[in-house]
């Protein structure tokens, strides 16, 4: 089977988004524009992909390389037109053979099934050049595929055309397959004489076509496919478009979304069936939400595992922790990284855990930081109370063994331990082990001044 190379064109600098980020590392549906460009071409199993860059080449070549460390890079400096863009590839595709995809780096809505199906027609035709278009209702500020007696002969970019071309509803839409062997030459052979002075690669069709090399078409069954990034409006229309697919298919799977308009659910996170999710809920990275969960309105969750039949209440954000079957959470709490939160455990009101474990069916419900700490089973860690972890300089561990009862407002300098059982006498400030089944209490005695407020009211 021939080899499949794939090149991705990322050099542009976006002008109309007015940014100082290269316009392919924008987010849509949270992730950098490109990504979903290249997710898209991932199922093909290329046998090598180039990323032609310019604008902000070392960003971007950050970003792609951190997740995709096989992919080379192809610089254009200076930015003469996607032609010329192409080109830049050659010496990293010299000596290979097969079949060349180019793509689009700011087009983040094309389906792996649309490309699949560029490739088969590419190499049924027995084509040097296959071009991806569209028919659009409103073709302005696309190249038009111009045919005669049914064959393609030239794409004329809008700006180029006669008013009779810009009628033409079928356009380029900047997707290709090329075979190999003839296509760095044609390239060279394309002139720069448009109304920008650049390389154009649309002009591969009509030089094509002029050689004698077969040039075919593949109309996209849906047009939103093609559609391309160029300003923050239309970011944010193509990020709408994803995260109304991505909620239907979890609708279709049994989840329910009380309001689809304004819940953002990432690409990559997966939702357990007869889970509702309430308005105004962002679930975001690589989370994993169970079966049967409640996640009530403002709650964001981020890189996060949440087993079956947990209730996230209202306003928490969670960040790369994990909850385990059965669990409550909130309102108003907040698990920082590395937190777990065990099973029929609950986590309640304005609550923070920062690297922590609160353990099987153990509780703290009200306004308490626990940093660092290592809870058990059934621990009631009381209102107010604080694990004291940071002495300036560095984070020392808490230990609550099972069982233990935790007083309100009571502070546990760490490093410290307290054992199995025991039990923290409100509003102490632990120093010291306290051992299994102790009580611990660590505070001034009350002292009552008989007639104290009378004296202090007297002139």
């Amino acid at each position: 089977m021939p080899e499949l190379h794939i090149v991705v064109l990322a050099a542009g600098k976006g002008t109309r988004m007015k940014s100082a980020r290269p316009k392919v590392l924008h987010e849509a549906a949270g992730l950098p524009v490109i990504e979903h460009v290249l997710r898209a071409a991932d199922p093909l199993g290329a046998a090598s992909i180039t990323i032609v860059v310019g604008h902000m080449a070392d960003a971007v070549q950050e970003s792609v390389s951190r997740k995709r460390p096989g992919v080379q890079f192809a610089l254009q400096n200076p930015q003469r037109g996607t032609a010329h863009a192409l080109l830049q590839a050659e010496p990293y595709l010299a000596g290979r053979t097969g079949t060349v995809v180019m793509l689009s780096g700011d087009a983040p809505l094309l389906s792996t099934g649309t490309l699949r199906r560029l490739v088969a027609t590419h190499a049924d035709t027995g084509a040097a050049a296959t071009l991806l278009t569209a028919i659009l209702d409103q073709p302005s500020g696309y190249g038009r595929i111009v045919r005669v007696e049914g064959r393609v002969v030239r794409v004329v970019e809008e700006r180029d055309a006669s008013p009779e071309q810009r009628a033409i509803r079928e356009i380029n839409a900047g997707f290709y397959a090329f075979e190999l062997a003839p296509l760095f030459d044609r390239l060279r052979a394309i002139a720069a004489d448009n109304a920008q002075g650049e390389y154009y690669l649309t002009d591969v069709a009509e030089v094509y076509s002029r050689r004698g090399l077969r040039v075919e078409t593949l109309v996209a069954d849906d047009p939103r496919e093609v559609r391309g990034i160029n300003s923050r409006a239309e970011l944010a229309e193509v990020s709408a478009m994803m995260r109304e697919t991505k909620n239907e298919a979890l609708m279709a799977a049994g989840v329910t979304i009380e309001d689809p308009a304004s819940t953002y659910i990432s690409p990559d996170v997966t939702v357990g069936a007869d889970t509702v999710i309430h308005p105004n809920v962002y679930l975001e990275g690589r989370t994993t939400i169970g079966a049967g969960c409640e996640i009530h309105a403002n709650v964001r969750i981020v890189d996060s595992t949440i087993g079956d039949r947990v209730a996230i209440l209202n306003f928490c954000v969670i960040k790369a922790s994990r909850i385990a079957t059965g669990a409550i959470v909130g309102p108003f709490a907040h698990l920082r990284p590395d937190s777990q939160v065990e099973e029929q455990a609950h986590v309640g009101n304005f609550v923070e855990l920062k690297k922590t474990v609160l353990g099987r069916g153990s509780k703290a419900n009200h306004l308490s930081y626990l940093g660092d700490a290592t809870i058990g089973a059934n621990v009631n860690v009381g209102a107010g109370t604080i694990t004291c972890n940071y002495d300036g300089t560095q984070k020392h561990p808490t230990v609550i063994e099972d069982g233990a009862f935790i007083g309100s407002d009571t502070q546990l300098i760490a490093p410290v331990k307290v054992g199995r059982d025991a039990y923290i006498g409100a509003g102490s400030s632990i120093t010291d082990d306290v051992p299994p089944g102790a009580l611990a209490i660590a505070r001034g005695r009350q002292v009552n001044k008989e007639g104290w407020a009378d004296k202090k009211k007297k002139p």
